[in-house]
């Protein structure tokens, strides 16, 4: 059945609609023709030293978001990373063969360090072999990843090649990037820069479990500027990102409405972002509800961990064996 396909999900802030127009719309198409494993990777929220009570929300509203966008734990595996212990003794031994040099030359690192000097921990270091260890546990063949992690793969190939050739057995397989290409639907933020994303800041994201009252200040607030000064100028990107907003979830007519306003100079921008914010809000809504249902149901939540831990660990369980023969950790009795 089609690749092995893994993909993380930090547990540290709420889907937006970047997230759900981009990778999470692919990911419920990849689980109809590939054996998937979705994972809320807790262990690695672990280097910003989140409150276990926020964790624990966090986890939850994680779950409920993906399951109400559409992942089917009954097609998919969908786990949190802590049910599955396998992979922290994968990871472990993984970090015998890694070297610091290596380690500190990982770009994402050497930014963490610059930007929380105060905060410089060991996990952040290996940040790169817990990745290779939740790829390598299900001998994963394809992962989802963005650019700013695509060096993290290169990694992972690096650490099961050396695990292979240490021991002379060709256990892991080379997993490559899962390129979506023009299916990749890029969102952009409200406020006027790249792409719509929890770092940019609150402002910039609309959240698929945003309120429509939250939806609305949001969006009115978006940067604009006193509008075009000649017929069919160039927008600027600020303005060019908004219409992108409008075209992913309103009707072809509206998009070439405010195109025509835009063109002969008469749009008004209150007008216009109030058309997002109805457009955004109606698509956001059944999501929205359904996010609410499932965060709700604690019995549901609780099954569907249950079960895809379950899962994972026929998996995982199958490599370890097989990690644990190679190296020599048995009983000797």
């Amino acid at each position: 059945m089609g690749e092995i396909v893994l993909s993380g999900i930090r547990p540290t802030g709420p889907l937006h609609l970047g997230n759900y127009m981009g990778a999470v719309t692919n990911f419920v198409k990849m689980q109809e023709n590939n054996r998937c494993y979705f994972f809320v990777a807790d262990y690695h929220s672990l280097t910003t030293h989140p409150l276990a009570e926020h964790l624990q929300e966090n986890i939850k509203q994680v779950l409920s978001e993906y399951l109400a966008a559409g992942i089917d734990p009954n097609k998919s595996t969908l786990y949190i990373q802590s049910d599955l212990p396998e992979t922290a003794e994968l990871y472990l031994y993984l970090n015998m063969n890694a070297y610091i040099g290596e380690l500190e030359r990982t770009t994402t690192y050497k930014d963490k360090k610059s930007k929380q000097p105060t905060n410089i921990n060991a996990g952040l270091l290996t940040y790169p072999t817990l990745m290779a260890a939740d790829i390598l546990i299900h001998r994963a063949t394809k992962v989802p990843v963005g650019k700013d992690q695509e060096q993290h793969l290169e990694m992972t190939r690096t650490f099961g090649n050396r695990f292979n050739r240490m021991y002379n057995y060709d256990l892991f397989p080379e997993a490559t990037a899962y390129n979506f290409g023009e299916e990749l639907v890029k969102i952009p933020g409200l406020d006027g820069s790249g792409k719509m994303g929890k770092s940019e800041g609150v402002d910039n994201c609309l959240y698929l479990s945003d309120s429509p009252e939250a939806l609305k200040k949001k969006i009115m607030k978006a940067l604009t500027d006193s509008g075009p000064t000649q017929m069919n100028q160039e927008k600027p990107v600020y303005i060019e990102n908004l219409f992108t907003i409008l075209n992913a979830v309103g009707t072809n007519d509206t998009v070439q409405y405010f195109e025509d306003q835009w063109n002969n100079c008469t749009i008004r921008y209150g007008d216009f972002k109030k058309q997002i914010f109805e457009d955004v809000n109606a698509f956001l809504t059944p999501i929205r509800e359904r996010i609410h249902d499932i965060r709700s149901n604690d019995e549901y939540l609780g099954k569907v961990a249950k079960q895809g831990a379950e899962q994972a660990r026929e998996s995982a369980s199958a490599t370890m064996k097989e990690v644990r023969r190679l190296i020599g950790i048995k009983s000797l009795f």
